[in-house]
């Protein structure tokens, strides 16, 4: 598999085996015999090259946030490199039986390989097990279904390493202030993925016992929820050392209400990866600071992992025959130290 821009090659995480998947599992590596002949079952690994066409079937939400948006278009760019895929896109939807249904479409095609981000993984499990059923391999984006049966792949991002990452930058910027205070601004709190930030970001702050989390306001990934969540906060706690703030589209309301109040005495870290936030990290005028991937940059990477199967090919750099069953993203942190390195994959 080409090189992908993901925050760190040495971010990715494994899986050890492919699950429930053992018909789409043909390709591998390559791997030389003694007399150095080609094994009688070796298949090279997936590259630039043109191969066999693969017709890939992409199903999202609505890109109704800069995120998913961002998502559509790294699978479209990706696709649009290799002149051996067709990208069968659908216009995407955030209700469930309408997905189901764009995907249903999808296999009805026999699309060679499938990469579906559910609006909802619990309720899109029967179609990718459809799907599986129907002899097409599904690469799960993200939310993942609610059985390992219903994919063939996995890739998405690191909730709780977010967190953890954003906990441990805020603690060794704080580690030499007595009494340091910091506020949380969450994401929607019924939603597992916040619930894990939120985690993470806990335990970091333990290995800072100067570090105290005095407040917590959940948002809803709105510019307007970031806006009056942050004043809210703002408004309660005369005095704070940090915030971190789990999504970037909502830290542009964030830094508004922060505006507004005239407070420049903390830091702040975000989340995602929004253009907007690395360039007010270059720019280093405000109390933006740092940003914490979760990089939609995945889609790219379900893309090469969706043609590697197509073609019966394996993932270069492993020693393994078959594509991993699961590929965790790694969630750098972005700062001015590094933030010319990450510009490229901001998304608006």
């Amino acid at each position: 598999m080409p090189e992908t821009p993901f925050a760190s090659r040495r971010g990715l995480l494994f899986g050890a085996a492919a699950v429930s998947a053992g018909a789409f599992v043909t390709g591998c590596t390559n791997n030389e015999s003694s007399d150095d002949k080609p094994a009688a079952n070796d298949r090279p690994a997936a590259d630039d090259k043109p191969g066999k066409p693969v017709t890939i079937g992409f199903a999202g939400p609505q890109a109704d946030h800069g995120w998913l948006n961002a998502i559509n278009d790294n699978a479209k760019k990706r696709a649009e490199k290799y002149s051996d895929v067709t990208l069968e896109i659908t216009e995407g939807s955030n209700d469930t039986a309408q997905q189901i249904g764009q995907i249903e479409t999808l296999i009805n095609k026999k699309v060679d390989v499938l990469v579906i981000l559910p609006a909802d993984g619990k309720a899109l499990t029967q179609v990718g097990l459809k799907a599986m059923r129907a002899g097409i391999p599904v690469v799960n984006l993200d939310r993942i279904f609610n059985t390992p049966q219903a994919y063939r792949c996995w890739v998405g991002g690191d909730n709780y390493g977010m967190g953890l990452n954003a906990g441990h930058y805020i603690g060794e910027k704080l580690k030499g202030k007595a009494d340091a205070k910091v506020v949380e601004l969450a994401g929607l709190d019924n939603l597992e993925l916040t619930k894990q930030r939120t985690q993470g970001f806990d335990d970091a702050l333990k290995n800072y016992p100067n570090i105290k989390k005095v407040a917590r306001q959940a948002a809803e990934f709105t510019v307007e929820s970031g806006q009056a969540k942050t004043a809210q906060l703002l408004q309660a706690q005369s005095r704070i050392d940090a915030l971190w703030n789990h999504d970037d589209d909502q830290g542009v309301g964030a830094l508004r209400a922060i505006e507004q109040a005239g407070r420049d005495e903390f830091l702040m870290v975000g989340g995602a990866g929004a253009l907007a936030a690395f360039e007010a990290i270059k720019a280093d005028r405000g109390v933006l600071k740092a940003t914490v991937l979760y990089p939609p940059t995945m889609a790219a990477s379900a893309i090469d992992l969706a043609r590697a199967l197509g073609q019966d090919k394996g993932v270069g750099g492993l020693a393994e025959f078959e594509i991993p069953s699961s590929v965790t993203c790694y969630s750098a942190v972005v700062d001015k130290e590094n933030v010319d390195q990450y510009m490229p994959t901001g998304f608006k």
